[in-house]
């Protein structure tokens, strides 16, 4: 009686002592499964932790725009209006009314979710002051010089002059394109477009430039400084422009053709865990796993393989693994570790960041994996 009584207070102690391990122990990232209903669920978890825990920046600023296009994303995806509800309530906040700025990109960003929940209901008010501002803009063009230098061009983020841009700005104006029929908007995009590209492409490495003011710098091993989330910014708006861009239109092709030069690149410049460093040609200087940029290569990598566009065999292993590595960061509440913070160039940083544009680029990541795990082709946004 005695022995079994003692077992039984041992075991119990056990019980405790392990749950409280438990509780000491840091959280686990979750299993990356990599099925559509696998995929979609951890879609909604790190979203639904994303609307519990609002970032604190202003509502039009562009780390909220992205953040938006992710849940555009999954709002197409899942069958709960919670995710389309949160961006016509934020939409409504706003009066859809962009940033302050002018001219800024930045500023701009939010205007892609405006139009692609103007896409939904047609109704004219979503975007009468984007097509105000836009309008405006091309009454008054800016047309000065894309150096980054603040002494020299005091003015010069007023043009697209740092690659960010590209996924700031182009995507809202041919959405604009699309919405209104107004060709004016889809041919500032693509002579914007190409000249930055002229200016920050490098034809060697097939890798933007942040921007001008890293044309000389090296990193520690002597190579160029090229930044995994600054070319983030540009596979995915070069994806986000290629969706609307008319089949016939003469500048496709070389859009085409960039985006197919860099997603040749940036496969080469994937690690061994699926992921990539903040620094792309030196990535053993910056070891830590970095999923912003990450969420935006295998969104745009994806999306690719999905149209059709990149060899299925070459590429769909490198999305899978990308894939399964991301949702990896992910804690058991939802909330995307490894998200460097806000910057220019690559950084070491805490492990345990996030913020809502990293967000942003896995929700667009999950959204073409669950379609390219399904087997299937789609078009890119049922929104249209």
């Amino acid at each position: 009686m005695n022995q079994r009584f003692l077992l039984a207070l041992l075991l119990a102690e056990l019980s405790c002592t392990s749950a409280l391990l438990r509780a000491a122990a840091p959280l686990k990232a979750q299993p990356a499964d990599l099925t559509p209903g696998a995929v979609l669920s951890v879609m909604e978890q790190v979203a639904d932790w994303q609307l519990a825990n609002p970032s604190t920046h202003s509502p039009t600023d562009w780390t909220q725009g992205a953040g938006y296009t992710g849940m555009m994303a999954l709002a197409g995806a899942s069958s709960s209006p919670r995710f389309l509800d949160a961006m016509m309530k934020m939409a409504m906040a706003n009066e859809w009314k962009l940033g302050p700025r002018p001219y800024h990109a930045d500023d701009h960003c939010v205007g892609q979710t405006y139009a692609e929940l103007f896409f939904r209901s047609k109704d004219p008010a979503m975007i009468a002051p984007m097509r105000e501002r836009f309008d405006w803009i091309l009454a008054h063009p800016n047309n000065g010089s894309l150096d980054f230098d603040a002494t020299r061009n005091p003015d010069r983020l007023d043009r697209w002059s740092w690659c960010d841009a590209l996924f700031m700005g182009p995507p809202a104006w041919i959405r604009l394109y699309v919405a209104t029929g107004e060709k004016a908007y889809l041919d500032f995009m693509v002579e914007k477009w190409w000249k930055t590209s002229e200016y920050l492409y490098d034809q060697k490495e097939h890798l933007y430039f942040r921007d001008s003011s890293y044309f000389d710098r090296r990193e520690a091993n002597g190579e160029k400084v090229f930044w995994s989330r600054g070319n983030g910014w540009v596979m995915a708006g070069l994806v986000r422009v290629l969706q609307y861009l008319p089949a016939d239109h003469p500048a496709r092709p070389r859009f085409l053709h960039q985006y197919r030069e860099m997603a040749d690149k940036i496969l080469a410049c994937q690690q061994a865990d699926g992921l990539w460093r903040s620094s792309l040609l030196d990535p053993a200087n910056y070891p830590l796993k970095e999923t912003s940029g990450s969420g935006f290569y295998c969104y745009a990598l994806a999306w690719g393989v999905n149209q059709g566009l990149l060899d299925r065999g070459q590429f769909e292993p490198a999305v899978r693994k990308a894939w399964q590595s991301l949702a990896g960061c992910v804690t058991p509440e939802g909330k995307l570790t490894h998200v460097q913070p806000i910057g220019a160039d690559p950084k070491k940083f805490d492990d345990s960041a996030t913020e809502v544009y990293g967000v942003g680029a896995f929700l667009l990541a999950g959204s073409e994996v669950s379609r390219l795990v399904n087997g299937g082709q789609s078009t890119d946004t049922s929104s249209r």
